[in-house]
């Protein structure tokens, strides 16, 4: 049980350390470490539990952590997996956050993060196509995604909350079971 503890913390500071852009932009890395590294998972539960943390207030990736660690280990696990997905943060922000809110300002730092923007596109695009193999799984799905993805760029303004809820009640009534 330690050593798996020791293992979560591990992966998810490795997630953690290695992935810019936030919650979305760590599922590719999260799958690989934890359904193709370490196979804690099946896809179709990774995605659930994705599902779940999407919905839940706070920080996809720390939800995810926590979800996942307790799935594997209950409230150690948790905990272990939420405090490597946030040591990195941490860290940065207490080593660096005098320096960072100064070098934001740098012409630099903004040249930086243009470049960086297209890259995160390319990690949740990957999340996305990674995601939709699990999720797509018949006509129905196909379509209840299609039918949320028009409507969420049709109306952009439009709380994402009511995409979420209008998926969730699709499908409890295209699967009633």
């Amino acid at each position: 049980m330690f050593s798996q503890i020791c293992s979560l913390y591990g992966s998810f500071l490795k997630i953690g350390l290695f992935t810019i852009g936030g919650g979305y932009a760590m599922i590719p890395l999260m799958e690989r470490e934890i359904i193709t590294g370490h196979g804690w998972l099946t896809a179709p539960q990774f995605l659930d539990i994705i599902a779940v943390a999407e919905v839940t207030p706070g920080p996809l990736a720390i939800n995810a952590a926590t979800f996942i660690g307790y799935r594997l280990a209950g409230v150690a696990g948790a905990l272990a997996a939420t405090l490597g997905v946030v040591t990195p943060s941490l860290v940065t922000l207490l080593l660096l956050g005098g320096f960072l809110s100064r070098a934001i300002l740098d012409p630099r730092a903004e040249r930086f993060l243009r470049g960086l923007r297209p890259a995160l596109i390319a990690l949740i695009s990957a999340a996305v196509v990674t995601l939709s193999r699990a999720a797509l799984i018949d006509l129905t799905t196909v379509l209840i995604a299609a039918g949320i993805f028009i409507t969420a760029v049709a109306w952009r303004r439009l709380n994402p909350l009511y995409l979420v809820a209008a998926g969730a009640l699709l499908g409890l009534l295209a699967y009633p079971y």
